[in-house]
């Protein structure tokens, strides 16, 4: 089970970092119908927006109607699925709360979601929550006008240490306090980025060389997704990616992983064509060294993609972090400690890293004898190592 989901907070007093927006909260359920029906909880991902919905909804016993930017594409689809709910009273609970997640993501090709929302949050009987990573987009601008806008805080290193530390104790599981401090630091303040990285750390079993990578413009690749997948084609896409803190070798796993989710038939195969040539590119870059090549990777990738929808993709899509980048650093990391005893063992014989990790798994019932084992020095996580193999 995920930990995230399995750590996730169930009560209000156990959501750390928050008081100041949940006192707030409190005070609008407390006192609905006032001259604001709605609020937007606006902050970066993995700070608690939604968990302190459903924390409020159970400590009222509230009945929580979940929807979001997928339900939003025009007037008639928020008709459908909103306004029954907004109407009707609650069969099981004594009120009801509605909350409408990652407003935000509603598509610049949307027609009239947004304006019917804000009509229904004037007429409504029941509170409404949205949440939002940007609220300050200029398209929300309407909307922000008929609520009441509370931006939550990332949370504080130190209240993130503490979180970690109560859920591998939970687990007994233990990551070296250096590297907890590089999770934490990676993070900016998504405690669920943190949890899911001290997670990964503990089926790795292995904490010896980790690398935790920065975060703080990765979450803008979601919104580059977007444009490229579901906006009008234009030129600008061309110098889209400059403006997201990863590399191309990252970004085109990105699209690979997505373009199923928004593409179908020709357009699909159209899209898939320019990704190969995208890589193709990429691979005379790196076997020839013809860096100037990288205009041509970037075209395929950005406009070309863009390029093989026929028209723009109304509604909400959820983009994925593609698990190739995480399968790939697990291997990454495996392949570190086996090189490292096989640089060992090449010394103590006198032959070749190469061909010690060619033979790793002939010498490898050898390696596990505890003489020979301390005889090449090997490290504990070296030793777990051969123990799994």
């Amino acid at each position: 089970m995920q930990w995230t989901e399995k750590y996730r907070p169930k009560k209000l007093e156990d959501i750390k970092g928050q008081d100041p927006a949940i006192s707030i909260i409190n005070d609008f359920i407390a006192t609905f119908p006032q001259r604001k029906k709605a609020i937007l909880l606006n902050g970066p991902p993995g700070v608690g927006k939604t968990t302190i919905v459903h924390a409020i909804a159970k400590k009222l016993n509230a009945e929580i109607f979940e929807l979001n930017a997928s339900d939003l594409r025009n007037k008639s689809s928020i008709q459908a699925v909103l306004k029954p709910v907004l109407e009707q009273q609650s069969l099981i609970k004594k009120s009801k709360i509605i909350l409408v997640d990652e407003v935000d993501g509603i598509s610049t090709v949307d027609r009239g979601g947004l304006t019917e929302l804000i009509r229904l949050i004037q007429e409504t009987k029941y509170p409404i929550i949205a949440t939002s990573n940007n609220a300050w987009k200029r398209k929300l601008a309407p909307l922000r006008k008929v609520v009441t806008t509370i931006d939550l805080k990332k949370l504080e290193p130190q209240i993130m240490k503490q979180i970690l530390i109560n859920i591998l104790q939970e687990e007994t599981q233990f990551v070296k306090l250096e590297l907890l401090g590089k999770v934490i630091a990676a993070s900016d303040g998504d405690i669920r980025a943190a949890i899911n990285d001290i997670q990964s750390i503990a089926l790795l079993g292995n904490q010896e060389e980790v690398e935790i990578t920065e975060r703080r413009k990765e979450k803008d690749i979601f919104s580059a997704m977007r444009e490229i997948f579901q906006e009008k084609v234009s030129l600008d896409m061309l110098s889209l990616y400059d403006k997201v803190d990863l590399s191309l070798d990252e970004i085109i796993l990105w699209v690979e992983e997505n373009i199923p989710k928004v593409y179908q038939g020709e357009e699909l195969a159209k899209a898939f064509e320019r990704l190969s040539k995208a890589d193709l590119f990429k691979g005379r870059i790196y076997k020839q060294q013809y860096w100037r090549f990288l205009v041509y990777e970037n075209i395929f990738l950005s406009y070309g993609i863009a390029q093989s929808k026929k028209y723009e993709k109304e509604g909400f899509f959820k983009y994925n972090k593609p698990e190739r980048i995480l399968k790939i650093w697990l291997n990454n990391q495996k392949n570190m400690k086996k090189k490292s005893i096989a640089e060992k063992y090449s010394k103590l014989v006198h032959i070749g890293t190469k061909r010690a990790m060619q033979d790793f798994k002939m010498i490898s019932p050898f390696l596990k004898n505890a003489a020979v084992q301390k005889e090449l020095k090997l490290t504990e996580e070296e030793i777990a190592y051969l123990k799994r193999h």
